[in-house]
């Protein structure tokens, strides 16, 4: 009988992780919501120049793990990663409450975000053995903490920098970001060893063969994803502006702060997530799971479908000239958030376990390559607003989204066959005797 002590039927140091997260996500996007309209109202930036910086920060906070992901594997270690990385986001968040430190803020915090964003998740699977049944849920379970502060962000940075001022918004943003490190320090005895960054250099010989082809797989759904993102990250840019615009957010006497609608993505990923486990674990113990890419597929193609309803509704109410109703905001943010779940946690899901033990940090930045690129392209995407009308402009944004859906399910077959033939290999070198 096993002796493990758990909480939630889970690794103890998972719970630690996921508080961490829950408040390093409030910090993040609770400043993210604020960001946008910071630079339109209080900074007085055009749209397009707001939808640059808005898209160029984006890119940068994704683009930083790459390097943070090595420097974590090979020479801080996952554990200080995290401190360091996260007391230099606080240090960044506290820096936007200053108009003047708006540049050097976002690259203080994408920086930090570097060392903290791959050296947190890649923590998960040390601690579970590789028979582990739990160890499938860890990163739905993970993720949800991701959307739990994300879920609070708008509600509470949201809503006191649009009442009481942007700066104090910043300023809660950088109060949970300490949050999150203190949550981390109290739990360091909960968290699992980490493999000596020596045995980076030395990876175990006779798995060339197959690390190519998983390679080759992660570098096309990366490329894929990529085009994705585009389209997905308009949610705190145009669909932001639109809801202060576009949108009637008028309940009787009372009007829906424009902030609030960027907990609904949150708050529905925390209702619907253990739905989605429940769903796929039935079709897996049946033999009908789909695989990775192939759901992954199907998340593209329900978001193209969230765009489609947003743009036939922009479509009439700009020929009726009445805005729409916020119902059809949340009916949005509904379709939206299913697609996301076919997607992010699953992509997330399939870089950690192809990732060689010793480099988990660095394949884990490997997926946000995804995010970085795909920032920079929303942001690019989003010039296009005001100089179309909403409605073609989300009709463009559903055709981004279905492309990749296209190229996701091309892809899907082959990754299939190279998930079998490396869990295949996986196996039989665990069987190996050490030498």
């Amino acid at each position: 009988m096993s002796t493990e002590k758990t909480w939630f039927g889970q690794p103890r140091g998972l719970t630690i992780l996921f508080l961490t997260e829950m408040w390093t996500e409030f910090s993040f996007f609770g400043m993210r919501t604020l960001l946008i309209f910071y630079m339109t109202k209080e900074l007085l930036f055009s749209k397009a120049h707001s939808s640059l910086v808005y898209g160029l920060y984006g890119s940068l906070v994704y683009f930083t793990p790459l390097i943070g992901g090595v420097i974590s594997d090979r020479w801080l270690g996952r554990k200080r990663a995290v401190i360091i990385g996260g007391s230099i986001m606080a240090l960044g968040h506290f820096m936007m409450a200053f108009p003047a430190l708006l540049y050097p803020a976002l690259l203080t915090i994408a920086i930090g975000n570097g060392l903290f964003l791959p050296s947190l998740p890649s923590q998960i699977n040390l601690l579970y053995a590789a028979d582990d049944p739990r160890r499938a849920s860890a990163y739905n379970i993970y993720y949800v903490g991701v959307n739990v502060g994300a879920v609070f962000a708008p509600l509470g940075c949201g809503t006191v920098g649009e009442l009481y001022g942007w700066h104090w918004g910043f300023m809660l943003a950088g109060i949970g970001m300490v949050a999150g490190l203190i949550v981390y320090l109290a739990g360091q005895h909960y968290l699992p060893a980490e493999p000596p960054r020596e045995a980076v250099a030395a990876q175990p010989a006779g798995r060339e063969r197959f690390s190519a082809d998983v390679y080759m797989v992660l570098a096309a759904v990366v490329a894929v994803v990529v085009i994705f993102r585009a389209a997905y990250e308009q949610v705190g840019n145009t669909i932001a502006q639109w809801s202060d615009t576009g949108i009637d957010r008028a309940v009787g006497s009372l009007t829906i702060p424009m902030t609030w609608f960027q907990s609904l993505n949150p708050a529905l990923i925390f209702l619907l997530t253990p739905l989605m486990v429940i769903t796929w674990m039935r079709l897996g113990r049946r033999g009908r799971e789909p695989g990775d890419v192939f759901k992954m597929a199907m998340g593209a193609f329900i978001v193209a479908a969230s765009y489609l309803l947003i743009s036939v509704v922009a479509w009439w109410s700009g020929r009726t000239g009445v805005p729409a109703s916020w119902a059809w905001l949340v009916a949005w943010f509904f379709i939206y958030t299913v697609g996301e779940l076919f997607i992010l946690p699953v992509g997330l899901g399939l870089f950690a376990r192809m990732a060689p033990p010793t480099l988990a940090a660095t394949t884990i930045a490997a997926w946000f390559l995804a995010s970085f690129v795909g920032n920079f392209a929303a942001g690019a995407l989003g010039t296009l607003w005001g100089a179309i009308s909403p409605a073609a402009f989300f009709a463009l944004t559903a055709g981004v989204a279905g492309l990749s859906g296209v190229l996701l399910l091309s892809l899907a077959p082959w990754s299939q066959r190279v998930q079998r033939n490396h869990a295949a290999t996986t196996s039989s070198a665990a069987l190996e005797p050490a030498e």
